[in-house]
């Protein structure tokens, strides 16, 4: 049974990875057996990530490149599949949130979150399906939100992206399914991160939230990894196009 999630001699590409939840889903990937490419903007985002995964005994490397640059994104994807080996697994977790009423949102403020959130995981994802697909297999996994199933004041734009990554996981699969690709999502709640840290110190907020939640509290980024590593595995191989919300029971309940 430990074989259907086990990860050993697979490649996986995490956007996003530095921090947060993008860097939970690396290290319990890595733990799964993954050689994992870490990914940010800068060098020194990457590099500490890196060797403390070494450190703890992982395979891991990093991968400097803007998600939303197609000349950037190309060029990485081409370097990992050269020097390290061909992506079998590649998370668009990349992401942002401005939280802004939706009517003093500027057109620049729009597509800087929609370019993050939306595009740059069709980027990504496309440059590196061309590589999956001859090869018939590998698996691709979005973070979605509860945004992609609800909406909240001044989350305008991050629903808008959230909600047209759903249906882009759908495409996906429309697409690449019948070639051996598996295109799936996670859909988290409320997390507890560096982001959100604004909104746990908000005793109003942070209240609604433990309420609202049938769990009764925030999640831990750890608690994600189960879902990512299922959907990363051969215990996933006929899953397609869909998203699995880790929110402690939000969207079950009214």
């Amino acid at each position: 049974m430990n074989s259907l999630f086990d990860l050993g001699g697979k490649v996986a590409l995490i956007t996003g990875s530095s921090r947060g939840i993008g860097h939970a889903l690396a290290v319990g990937l890595a733990e799964a057996g993954a050689h994992v490419i870490i990914n940010a903007r800068t060098s020194a985002d990457v590099d500490h990530v890196v060797a403390d995964l070494r450190a703890a005994g992982h395979a891991a490397d990093g991968s400097v490149f803007d998600v939303t640059e197609p000349d950037q994104i190309e060029r990485a994807v081409t370097a990992i599949e050269t020097t390290i080996g061909p992506i079998d697994i590649c998370v668009n977790n990349a992401g942002m949130q401005r939280r802004v009423p939706l009517h003093e949102v500027t057109p620049q403020l729009w597509a800087e979150v929609l370019d993050t959130n939306l595009t740059s995981a069709f980027l990504v994802g496309t440059a590196v399906a061309r590589k999956m697909l001859p090869r018939k297999r590998g698996k691709i996994i979005n973070i979605c939100s509860i945004m992609s199933a609800l909406g909240r004041p001044t989350t305008g734009a991050y629903t808008a992206s959230k909600g047209g990554l759903k249906m882009l996981t759908q495409a996906m699969c429309a697409d690449w399914a019948s070639m051996g690709v598996q295109i799936n999502a996670i859909g988290p709640g409320y997390f507890h991160t560096e982001l959100t840290q604004p909104l746990v110190d908000d005793p109003v907020f942070d209240s609604w939230i433990k309420q609202r939640t049938p769990a009764g509290r925030w999640g831990t980024t750890e608690e994600l990894v189960g879902s990512a590593v299922f959907l990363a595995s051969r215990a996933s191989d006929f899953v397609n196009g869909q998203i699995i919300y880790v929110d402690g029971g939000l969207l079950a309940v009214v």
